[in-house]
């Protein structure tokens, strides 16, 4: 699959000199970078989303004195 994708001017220096000095593509450390930073992104995003549902009262939730107690942390 092909993408276009508008980066600053330093950012493709960059790219561009890492890619020289290691005899890569820039494709190559383009798709290195996707690929390391989409799990961080999707987590994020859940994490985020997750909140949102607890704060608005979309799920339920419990309170950390529950959970002490639940798991017999207070004996």
């Amino acid at each position: 699959m092909t993408t276009s994708i508008r980066i600053p001017e330093e950012t493709q220096r960059r790219l561009d000199d890492l890619a020289a000095r290691t005899h890569r593509s820039r494709s190559f450390y383009l798709r290195e970078a996707i690929e390391r930073g989409l799990p961080q992104a999707e987590w994020e995003y859940d994490i985020a989303q997750r909140a949102g549902e607890a704060r608005s009262g979309a799920v339920a939730t419990e309170t950390l004195a529950e959970v002490v107690a639940e798991l017999g942390l207070d004996r």
